[in-house]
């Protein structure tokens, strides 16, 4: 068995649900500790989701070292039904080639991989250039705001940079190393009330229905989203796309007009389009409909995007080494911690395993992938000290 597929069974057995690290991150610290590592953990959050941040950073010894960083997360979201599983999602279990259980894929090889990676860079050069270093948060799958955040908001406000960054997410579609994102797009989320008058639904000219009187804005949103009104994307990015999620009126009853409507919603916006400009464009329809109306954002990241460059370029040269695949650089899917790490670093991309299964019931990877993927992130590593000469 290779050591990082042992490392990834000995995090999987962990049950780590978001925000409890479940001692991922004292695993995967003693064994940077013993490589020169200076560890610091961060706690954050209120005493009944306390999230556990693990900051670990190996001084480089050029003049002006570069700063070399792995990211990822050790939380994983719950299991669902356990009797649905094929096997305890806590308990790593090998079938036709893969390997099952809760975080094999999103994210715990990658984080066994990164950490393979670097005793095998170390052991090749043990004095690198390269400054390397490693950010672990367990609230990457919760609400993320006492997570990867708190960490780089330290870093700073105490100067400290870093050069590049991999995110561990799960990217690749059909092989490992397909996909890499060098970007995502933004998200807001608002939660709308449109107000009107309960009543008697048997006599309603004495009430006002908010459903009735939402319908005719919510088909001219509807209308702007089909029609690529909000923005037409661009090379690196697609349209923005405006979804609702929720829609809650009413009190259960059937004779009751509802005296308001909750209408949750959520944009995910490329670099065409800024959180002002979509709230004034949503606030025009609904001005325009005469609504009677509150309106809450929350704006969960700003899209970000790496252009080809030192790291985008070693990690395409270390997927093409080891696996002889051209990789397609995309900013599609949902959003990743990288949101934050990129308001403290110019260079990031995530690269991980095929994320077919993620969040799934029977979670899993093949283990055929866990090799190759800790090869590129360490080929990626001596292709950037190379870079540092």
């Amino acid at each position: 068995m290779s050591r990082t597929l042992q490392l990834a069974e000995q995090l999987i057995s962990r049950p780590s649900v978001t925000p409890d690290d479940g001692g991922c991150q004292q695993i995967l610290g003693e064994r940077l500790a013993r490589l020169g590592f200076r560890l610091e953990t961060i706690e954050s959050g209120p005493a009944d989701f306390r999230v556990t941040n693990l900051w670990a950073v190996r001084p480089g010894g050029a003049d002006q070292p570069k700063t070399m960083a792995f990211a990822g997360h050790t939380d994983v979201v719950p299991t669902g039904p356990i009797e649905q599983w094929s096997s305890h999602p806590f308990t790593p279990t090998h079938r036709d080639g893969r390997l099952y259980g809760r975080g094999a894929c999103d994210m715990k090889t990658s984080l066994a991989a990164f950490v393979v990676a670097i005793e095998e860079f170390l052991a090749a050069t043990p004095d690198p250039r390269l400054t390397l270093a490693l950010l672990l948060t367990s609230d990457e799958e919760g609400p993320g705001i006492d997570g990867t955040v708190v960490v780089c908001n330290q870093l700073a406000a105490r100067g400290e940079a870093i050069d590049y960054c991999i995110v561990g997410e799960p990217t690749s579609v059909e092989r490992c190393g397909d996909m890499i994102k060098n970007g995502r797009r933004g998200t807001m989320s608002g939660r709308l009330t449109v107000n009107g008058v309960q009543g008697h639904i048997a006599y309603p000219h004495l009430a006002k229905n908010p459903v009735h009187a939402f319908a005719p804005a919510l088909a001219e949103l509807v209308a702007l989203n089909a029609a690529g009104g909000w923005d037409a994307g661009n090379d690196h990015f697609q349209p923005t796309s405006w979804q609702i999620s929720n829609i809650h009126a009413g009190t259960g009853a059937s004779n009751v007009i509802p005296g308001a409507a909750v209408i949750d919603f959520n944009f995910r916006f490329s670099t065409e389009s800024t959180p002002e400009s979509l709230q004034q464009r949503v606030a025009s329809v609904l001005d325009a409909h005469g609504l009677d109306y509150t309106l809450a954002w929350t704006v969960g990241g700003l899209p970000f995007l790496t252009v080809p460059g030192a790291l985008v370029e070693a990690v395409q040269q270390a997927i093409r080494d080891e696996t002889g695949l051209q990789t397609e650089l995309s900013t599609s899917g949902g959003t990743s911690d990288a949101r934050f790490i990129a308001k403290i670093c110019r260079q990031v991309v995530e690269l991980g395993p095929v994320n077919a299964s993620i969040h799934k019931i029977d979670e899993h990877i093949a283990v055929a992938d866990i090799e190759p993927l800790k090869n590129i992130y360490r080929r990626t590593l001596e292709r950037l000290e190379a870079l540092t000469a």
